[in-house]
């Protein structure tokens, strides 16, 4: 029973640590990096009350250094998925009941564990597991992480705030339900945050889940179920499986009370699970939620006045942090012919001076991509222009080394033909393709920017010219959802900037914001009148 009205006002973003030679936390987290590493870990999935251990066992290893095993961690199958079913329906009445403010506090908790006694631990198992560096797992792992738990729990306040008005002799209010059924969250693995959010977004809203993340991130997702166990969340409102995609699928769209599916993921994938959910729509109790954050082929325009040495910062930072492994990482860039040589040295002179190699040595910059599938593909994209020199050629990097770790060498491809498929595809790696245009040629441009690619997810202006500016703002509208001037397209911060895209980006229902809270309520309008009328008749019935 409520008893009170409990306020949870915006909360401060956390603050970045630096990881600065002589600092604790650097201290502490290379302590914590060595003890992940002396343990063989052996991972459960959490069903219920039940850490199920399956035997069939799936090795992890860090992407940089293959010949280390992390630990294992057990794969499910079709039964799992329907005990994970199960639990979450068996859990979803008394979770929908417990009292707002307990929802709260447990998500609250689990935000403070993480700033304070398992900082190093969620940063460490996202830097071996996932191959990033200290601070871009800060960022991720950390920071991104508490600031989406923090800041859900005050969008979630404002909107039971809203309530309708009321006439003279009547009482509205609205009710803010969770969905009927349970909800699907499937996670990636280039972000911990992410990982983190869609299960816990939909959870706070009091749905009940089913979490399958990337199994190239189970190491950092189980570290966060783990948190969120010693929080206080209750058995069975997050189920942690790991399962095939395919076998996930068969089970869970074919549920009578499958209630939505929070994803993010490739574009391929997220079109099937669409499919399948309106080929099964008649077997649903309600119409399925259906949030996607797919994929992208996020662009920077650089207009003649632009700042040659703000273009080539943004350009090496948004395309190869993380390996060019964001979903918003700068992919294609168009130069205007009076920047583009003093660009092009800045950018070879900056890769020529990037440290590449493992997580512990933090002079690193750029690490390994996440597996081997991955380093493939790239790799054939590398090997695409070098069989076609008139097309394309490659201005720095293009080299690649899977020996002791999945490592590609950051690399910058020059187009001649503004159409190239390095230009067009996601590659999702280290790779980032630049067309020159002829100066003067803006307006001509912001066209092929526009129609290049399928993908609507980030893309920035870099000018100086604020008419060039305004022009780029508006005839782009439509093609990224998080659109930066005289930035890099990546680092969206929750509360600041509402995160997703549209076209085959995604549902752009804005991570990080109401938006998407929304899509995880279901809305009852109740209206009570004290005084019932006892006659039917109207007054205009009078003679």
């Amino acid at each position: 029973m409520s008893i009170g009205t409990f306020q949870y006002p915006a909360p401060s973003n956390e603050p970045v640590l630096t990881y600065a030679p002589g600092t604790k936390e650097r201290e502490l987290l290379k302590q914590t990096l060595k003890q992940l590493k002396s343990i063989e870990h052996d991972i459960p999935m959490y069903i219920g009350d039940k850490e199920v251990r399956t035997g069939k066992k799936i090795a992890l290893r860090p992407p940089h250094e293959i010949a280390h095993t992390l630990g294992y961690f057990h794969e499910g199958d079709e039964t799992h998925v329907q005990q994970a079913i199960d639990a979450a329906l068996k859990a979803k009445a008394k979770w929908t009941a417990l009292a707002w403010e307990d929802r709260a506090a447990i998500f609250l908790k689990a935000a403070d564990l993480i700033s304070t006694k398992y900082r190093s631990y969620i940063n460490g198992t996202t830097m071996l597991g996932q191959s990033k560096n200290a601070f871009q797992a800060e960022i991720d792992s950390a920071c991104e992480l508490i600031d989406f738990l923090r800041w859900n729990v005050h969008f979630l306040s404002e909107i039971y705030r809203q309530q309708p008005v009321s006439s003279p002799g009547i009482h509205n209010r609205t009710e803010w339900r969770p969905l009927e059924g349970f909800v699907l969250a499937i996670t990636p693995f280039n972000f911990t945050a992410i990982g983190g959010n869609l299960p816990t977004s939909a959870a706070l809203c009091g749905n009940t889940v089913i979490w399958k993340p990337a199994y190239t991130q189970v190491f950092s997702a189980q570290m966060f179920m783990r948190i969120l166990k010693e929080a206080g969340l209750p058995d069975g409102v997050i189920n942690l499986i790991y399962v095939d995609g395919p076998v996930l699928g068969k089970v869970c769209f074919g549920h009578k009370d499958f209630a939505g599916i929070h994803f993010t993921g490739s574009t391929a994938a997220f079109n099937h699970i669409y499919k399948t959910i309106g080929e099964n729509i008649s077997h649903y109790r309600t119409y399925p939620r259906i949030v996607g954050e797919t994929g992208g082929k996020d662009f920077v325009l650089a207009h003649e006045s632009a700042d040659a040495d703000v273009l080539a910062t943004a350009l090496l930072r948004g395309a190869f942090e993380f390996q060019g492994q964001k979903c918003s990482a700068a992919s294609r860039a168009y130069i205007p012919a009076n920047l583009a040589a003093s660009v092009k040295e800045k950018l070879v002179a900056g890769i020529k001076s990037f440290k590449i190699g493992t997580v512990e040595d933090f002079s690193n910059f750029i690490n390994a991509v996440i597996d081997e599938r991955s380093f493939n593909k790239i790799q054939s994209y590398l090997d695409k222009v070098k069989q076609d020199p008139t097309k394309a050629t490659i201005l720095a990097g293009g080299n690649s080394d899977k020996t002791k770790g999945y490592f590609i060498e950051p690399t910058v491809i020059e187009a001649k033909d503004p159409k190239f498929v390095t230009m067009c595809e996601e590659i999702f790696g280290p790779v980032l393709t630049i067309y020159v245009y002829p100066t003067g040629e803006f307006e001509k441009t912001l066209e092929l920017v526009d129609s290049t690619s399928p993908y609507a997810l980030t893309g920035s202006i870099i000018a100086q010219d604020r008419a060039a500016i305004d022009l780029a703002t508006n005839r782009l509208r439509n093609a990224a959802g998080n659109f930066y001037i005289n930035d890099k397209p990546t680092g969206a911060v929750v509360g600041q900037q509402p995160f997703g895209g549209a076209r085959a980006s995604g549902t752009n229902d804005k991570a990080g914001s109401m938006l998407n809270l929304y899509r995880w309520l279901s809305a009852r309008t109740i209206k009570e009148t004290f005084v019932p009328p006892t006659d039917y008749r109207y007054p205009f019935l009078a003679e």
